[in-house]
Order: structure tokens, then C-alpha cells, then sequence
């Protein structure tokens, strides 16, 4: 056993790995395509209707062009460019298999500088930053901002972050100020542009200063006045936008401030338990609005304030340990924090989330067992995160897939028997859909989706060949 982070470099892995980071790429990039190549043949889902398939002003140029402006205008083009391609379905796919090995190689190259910037040189690097990289990529809980069409607003806003990180890093290692003050603020920008959640990159940015150098806070906040500006203006810009205002003003109108802070008690700790240590994903989960503290929900809360304490006491005796707590509860503040949404927690919401637990497990790895059973062990992690997102594929082949998938899982959850019973009635089993209605009027009499669709199936004397079902409305809204 060793008890030190940095007690000596790996030897056991194989010498094109260890020593050759090009090598180790291929791995990473190989792995990736071999978990999400079969996601190539999915079908649309869900919100992939509202915002692509039933969405005009993607679908052209000019349309594009029409819409203009609007909010997250990059991630739009991105559809546009899918949309026009001539590689259909299959080209939404790819798009976001790449981003997603493209993010799986920021994530490498960035745990290796971080490593290498406290002075411990690359041999350590290497097996720590492949691991915690295929741990991130290779996790079930990616699958929705991956294999989800429309959850590129995830993966691809994460590419540009990561690629800001990067060059601001790259920056900092050779004194190039265009690389700082210039290409990553660029891309920060990039990063707003497909998604808002991106500005908790000036913060992520600081935090890697914090664990990687000692400086001063004026030093440190100096190096990032081009992103801090960045940040003021987009804020500004977004508000003066239409678009993003009735964003916010829906945002606002769903819960009291104070009902959705005990909710995201209950949002986070689900995060961090369900998808993330016990593979447990789910794209329509079950959390309650809570209007009052209870119990349960004041030891949530304990654990997870115990979480990001002892990340901030660990960033100066283990800065692996600290910045990866404190990275972690950081990426999920844009989602469950303040700001109220439509679902308390949503699987992709841990796509960036994830690199801190990765880099955490990645480095107790290394650290604590023997060279030979942690290359072990880190093989034998990846085949079964793997194989879990394989599997997990395999519900987005089609919508009747996924929706079985998701009412075994949320049982008491309407909105998933109503998209259950679409599901049949797209496929013609009439008495499928029907009895898919019913289960979520009985558990939501209130649910207008489920009632209106119930009332657009034929007469149960009818059968299924004498009379197709009406088309009923599809569900537009999972975030």
C-alpha cells in the first residue's frame, strides 16, 4: 500500500501508454466510440421535437437567420447545420459522439497540466489523467447530454468551456497573454452562446488557480479581468435579449425561492447517489416540491454542506481531493441552486459535475493501491461504466424504449406513463395507449396532456386496423 498521493511513478502500465500520450488519446477516443457508436441509430426524443423536428427556424439559413436574435444562437446553428447536411438523424448523432470524445480529451489534457503544475512531472500525470478521463466519458449518467439529441446543449457548451480552460492554462504556462486575455475569453463567450450555465467558468477558473499555485487573491482575480468582463456583458446582453428575459421570467414563476432551495436539497443529493454512485439514470426521475424542511431533508442537507466544507478544509493539505468536491458542487449551482426549474434534477446536469468525482476516484487509485491492481482496477471500472452506457443506449433506440424504461424506474411519475401511452399511439396499439392514460390520470387527474390525448384515441369498440389514432400532442418540455 501507499500512503502518499506522489510516492513514485506507475510502472506497471504498459510503457505506449504511460509513456506516450498520444497513445493514451487513442485509448480514450477509442473507448468513447465504442460505447456510443450504436447511439448512432437512436431515434428523436422528447424535447428533440419541440426544439428540432416541430422547429422551423432550424431547419434553414434563412430561417436561422429570421430568428435571429434569440437565445443560445450557437447551439441553434449546430441544429441547422445537422438539419441541412444530408446525413439526417444519424448526423445529430455523430455531431455530439464527437464533442462528447473531444470533451473526454480536454479532460485529459487538463488533468494532466494540473497535475504537472504542482511539480509532480508527467509519469504520475498520465494514469491519473487517463482514468479520470475515461471515467468521465465512459459514465451512464453522460448518456443524456450525449445520446439525447437535444442534450448537446450540455456537451457542446462543455467543449467550449473546457477549451477556455485550456487556453487560459496554456496561457499561464508560456507568459501568452493572447492566449489568457484573447482565445479564452473567445471561447467563453462560445460557451454562453450555446448555453447560459456557462458562466460559472471565471469561478472554475479560480478554483484551478486556487489548487494549482500559490498567489495572491489580486494576482489571481488580475488574471482573469478579460473573463470577468466577459461575464458582466453577457449578463447584460442576455437581459436586453427578449428571449432570455421571458427565460428568466419563467424561471421565476415556477416555485417560491424558498421552496425551491429545500427542492434542490432533495435535486442535489439525488444527483450525487442515484446517477452518480449507483448508475441509477433515469430521464424523468421523481423529486417532490418541498414546501417545508423535514428530517430527511435536514440530513441531505448536513451531508451535502459536509461535502463542500471538507472541500474547502482539503484544498491546500489534498487539492485532488478539494477541487474535486468543490468542482463538482460548483457545476451544479447554474441548475439546482436559485434559479427555479420545471424538473428538480435532470441526469445531464452532471456532465461537467462529473470530472470532480473522476478525478477524485482516479487519484485515490493511484494512491492507495499497488501499480498492478490500480491499472486493474481502472480497467476493470471502465468495461463496467461501459457496458452501462451500452446498455443505456439501447433505451434511446426508440421512443417506446425509453419511456418503458423510465415508468419502471418513476412508476408514479404522469408525465412518463403520458409519454408511455404517445409512445403506443404513434405505434397503433390503441389499447397500450389507452391504459398508459389512464395510469397517469389516475396518479395526475389534472394532467392536460394525458386527458387530451385519452380524448384523441378512437372508441374502445374500434379496432386498430379500421381507424388510425389521431396524432395527440407530444410532450415539449423535459428541462
Amino acid at each position: 500500500m501507499r500512503t502518499g498521493f506522489w510516492s513514485g511513478p506507475s510502472r506497471w502500465l504498459p510503457s505506449n501508454v504511460a509513456r506516450n500520450g498520444s497513445a493514451a488519446l487513442a485509448l480514450l477516443v477509442g473507448a468513447v466510440v465504442a460505447a456510443y457508436l450504436c447511439a448512432c441509430w437512436g431515434a428523436f426524443q422528447f424535447d428533440d421535437y419541440n426544439v428540432i423536428v416541430h422547429n422551423p427556424a432550424v431547419q434553414s439559413f434563412p430561417a436561422y437567420l429570421a430568428s435571429m436574435p434569440g437565445i443560445r444562437p450557437i447551439l441553434k446553428l449546430s441544429y441547422t447545420l445537422n438539419w441541412t447536411s444530408g446525413l439526417g438523424l444519424f448526423g445529430f448523432h455523430l455531431f455530439n459522439l464527437l464533442c462528447h470524445a473531444a470533451s473526454a480529451a480536454c479532460v485529459y489534457f487538463l488533468c494532466r497540466k494540473w497535475i504537472d503544475s504542482r511539480g509532480h512531472g508527467g509519469e504520475w500525470a498520465r494514469p491519473i489523467a487517463l482514468t479520470a478521463a475515461l471515467l468521465f466519458a465512459l459514465h451512464p449518467a453522460q448518456t443524456e447530454a450525449v445520446t439525447y439529441v437535444s442534450g448537446r446543449s450540455v456537451s457542446l457548451m462543455s467543449l467550449f468551456y473546457l477549451c477556455a480552460l485550456l487556453a487560459h492554462v496554456r496561457g499561464e504556462e508560456r507568459g501568452a497573454s493572447l492566449w489568457r486575455d484573447g482565445l479564452s475569453p473567445l471561447l467563453f463567450v462560445a460557451a454562453l452562446l450555446v448555453k447560459e450555465t456557462a458562466w460559472t467558468l471565471p469561478f472554475a477558473l479560480l478554483l484551478w488557480d486556487v489548487g494549482a499555485r500559490r498567489a495572491s487573491w489580486r494576482e489571481r482575480l488580475r488574471r482573469l479581468r478579460a473573463h470577468w468582463a466577459v461575464l458582466g456583458l453577457a449578463a447584460a446582453a442576455m437581459l436586453a435579449t427578449p428571449g432570455y428575459r421571458r427565460l428568466l421570467v419563467g424561471s421565476l414563476v415556477t416555485r417560491t425561492l424558498k421552496e425551491n432551495l429545500l427542492t434542490q436539497i432533495g435535486g442535489q443529493f439525488y444527483l450525487l447517489t442515484q446517477p452518480l454512485l449507483l448508475l441509477q439514470v433515469n430521464i424523468d426521475p421523481e423529486l417532490p416540491v418541498h414546501t417545508g424542511l423535514s428530517l430527511g431533508l435536514a440530513l441531505k442537507a448536513a451531508a451535502l454542506l459536509a461535502l463542500v466544507l471538507a472541500g474547502c478544509f482539503q484544498l491546500r493539505r489534498r487539492p485532488w481531493l478539494g477541487v474535486g468536491l468543490l468542482w463538482t458542487f460548483l457545476h451544479l449551482l447554474p441548475t439546482n441552486s436559485i434559479l427555479p426549474r420545471l424538473d428538480a434534477a435532470n441526469d445531464r446536469q452532471l456532465y461537467l459535475a462529473m470530472i470532480g468525482p473522476a478525478v477524485i476516484l482516479a487519484a485515490t487509485i493511484w494512491s492507495r493501491l499497488p501499480r498492478r491492481a490500480a491499472a486493474v482496477s481502472a480497467l476493470v471500472l471502465a468495461l463496467g461504466l461501459g457496458t452501462a452506457t451500452l446498455e443505456r443506449n439501447a433505451d434511446y433506440r426508440t421512443e417506446m424504449a425509453l419511456w418503458q424504461a423510465t415508468v419502471r424506474d418513476s412508476p408514479n411519475k404522469a408525465r412518463a406513463w403520458n409519454n408511455l401511452g404517445y409512445a403506443h399511439q404513434l405505434a397503433r396499439d390503441v389499447a397500450a395507449a389507452r391504459r398508459a392514460y389512464g395510469r397517469a390520470l389516475a396518479l395526475d387527474p389534472t394532467h392536460v396532456k394525458a386527458r387530451f390525448n385519452a380524448a384523441s384515441l378512437p372508441p374502445p369498440a374500434e379496432t386498430k386496423e379500421s381507424r388510425e389514432p389521431r396524432a395527440g400532442s407530444r410532450p415539449v418540455d423535459l428541462r
